[in-house]
């Protein structure tokens, strides 16, 4: 039953326009943030299906003329060649499955080698662990670009081959604000609702091997 709500939700998030917080400057999804915390509270594999769905957001949110999107679909050809790359379905599917396993590993590892226990400990650990989930999916996807892509996206975009990486970085506003949306988000919905489905010691799957 939660596995469905959860995923009910994402889809929901997804392919409605409540997915996105309009800020001053810029747009911040909160797509992600469903993933982050049904990971903590009911661990990686689960983390990891609910992050595949976010797959199919991508087909539905990229415009068809992005350059990003010879990097995410081995369909769309590369400059040069008449053919997309396979590596495009690492860089798809990768980054995005580790959004759900990323942070239940962090909280994990917070929650072991802390030896107090507390809702601000708890708290902190849960926003912490949000952080790293949001930063995962961007920074995978950005270092493989960088590796697997860079002159096929430096061609893409009309920039020099050296420039990609930077050109990346510069882009980044957007994924700071996703982080900072996560962690205010996930603590506060993740502790009530731990407590409310009973889960004494969320994780409740920390007893349950990745």
């Amino acid at each position: 039953a939660v596995l469905a709500m959860f995923t009910a939700i994402l889809f929901l998030l997804t392919f409605t326009p409540i997915g996105m917080i309009d800020l001053p400057i810029i747009k911040a999804t909160v797509l992600h943030v469903p993933v982050i915390i049904g990971a903590l509270l009911l661990g990686p594999k689960k983390g990891a299906f609910w992050a595949a769905c976010l797959v199919g957001q991508s087909f539905e949110k990229y415009p068809g003329t992005q350059p990003v999107l010879l990097c995410l679909f081995p369909l769309i050809p590369v400059p040069g060649l008449d053919r997309g790359s396979p590596w495009a379905l690492v860089v798809c599917f990768v980054p995005r499955i580790l959004v759900g396993v990323t942070p239940w590993l962090v909280y994990t590892l917070l929650q072991a080698l802390s030896r107090r226990q507390g809702s601000v400990l708890q708290a902190g650990s849960m926003a912490l662990s949000a952080v790293v989930g949001a930063f995962t999916n961007t920074a995978l996807v950005m270092g493989l670009i960088a590796l697997l892509f860079r002159d096929a996206y430096a061609a893409a975009q009309g920039i020099p081959v050296e420039a990609v990486l930077g050109f990346i970085l510069a882009r980044g506003g957007q994924r700071c604000a996703r982080a900072i949306v996560a962690a205010i988000l996930v603590p506060a919905v993740c502790i009530p609702m731990g407590k409310a489905l009973k889960l004494n010691r969320a994780p409740l799957a920390a007893r349950e091997p990745v």
